[in-house]
């Protein structure tokens, strides 16, 4: 991957990360709405907002390249039903452990996650790690392992989080599909499922009368949800797999900060062993990435010196 593609993917985790953090507080607006119906309105209300990237994006040509491809190739068929299936399930459970006192082994699951994605990019990509990205994982494992001592907890929901995330992003760059064309895939083969749980759990009776979930809210919801996601998974394609992981680590400090700040919590004493080692994680893999975006201007340069003397 060359450097200004790098740089792009960057921009993109954070920003993304960034988004996802701010649709944490957001969610506060959609009461009555509880987990499960605000997952099932995410994905319908993120539908539109997808289409309209392929409109936008002038990507219908591609779509419709990768649907007379899934018709030939019935093993990529399955491969993005696969990926749709692992998407879906990790939008669920992030709202389903809260409703059921499983969210402390979620968040686990998401500190653990970086980790993995390092792991898969080291020794399935065989990709090389500077002396910055070693660093920053030997901090982020302090920081792992000191949650880990602090909660005692390693059950089910931390190893779907942890391990279910880097299938999904192996299996899509195996497709290697345009990625907005997949992800408004993703979002289509996900939308009958949650147009069922819509139904059976009654919860378009119950804002029926709301023209400000309506109006606002909920396009504001899938709007926010599409940009968000659209801008993961364009960083996914463009980083490499360690990279990416270890950029996994920004959103859950923006998440602890919107916790504190817009949701009025507050972070106990022994949590500070849990995220100084990941603060200083992100710390320097934003120095790993100024280094990367200082080489892609470098390499710019001889090549606005050639069209000069021209």
């Amino acid at each position: 991957m060359n450097t200004r593609e790098t740089g792009r993917g960057i921009g993109l985790s954070v920003g993304a990360s960034m988004l996802f953090a701010l649709m944490s507080g957001y969610t506060k607006l959609l009461a009555p709405l509880d987990g499960l119906d605000i997952f099932a309105w995410r994905v319908v209300w993120t539908l539109p907002g997808a289409l309209a990237l392929l409109v936008l994006r002038q990507r219908w040509p591609q779509a419709l390249a990768l649907l007379r491809r899934l018709a030939r190739e019935p093993l990529t068929c399955i491969a993005m039903m696969v990926v749709a299936a692992l998407l879906g399930l990790q939008a669920w459970i992030f709202l389903w452990a809260p409703l059921h006192g499983r969210a402390l082994e979620v968040s686990l699951g998401y500190f653990l996650l970086p980790l993995t994605m390092v792991l898969v990019g080291r020794f399935y990509y065989h990709e090389r790690l500077d002396l910055f990205q070693w660093l920053a994982v030997a901090c982020a494992v302090l920081g792992v392992l000191h949650e880990v001592w602090l909660t005692r907890s390693f059950a089910w929901p931390t190893l779907v989080v942890a391990l279910g995330y880097p299938p999904y992003f192996i299996l899509r760059r195996k497709i290697n599909a345009d990625p907005v064309v997949a992800f408004a895939l993703e979002i289509a083969l996900l939308v009958p499922v949650a147009a069922i749980m819509l139904y059976a759990r009654g919860s378009v009776p119950l804002i029926a009368h709301r023209l400000d979930m309506w109006l606002f809210l909920l396009p504001g919801l899938g709007l926010l949800s599409t940009v968000a996601l659209g801008a993961y998974l364009g960083a996914s394609r463009r980083l490499p797999m360690a990279l990416f992981g270890i950029l996994g680590y920004v959103e859950p400090v923006l998440l602890v900060g919107v916790a504190i700040i817009f949701l009025g919590e507050s972070m106990a004493p022994g949590q500070l062993g849990t995220y100084i080692p990941i603060w200083c994680a992100v710390a320097l893999t934003a120095l790993h990435s100024v280094r990367l975006l200082r080489k892609e201007r470098a390499a710019r340069r001889p090549a606005t010196a050639d069209q000069i003397s021209l």
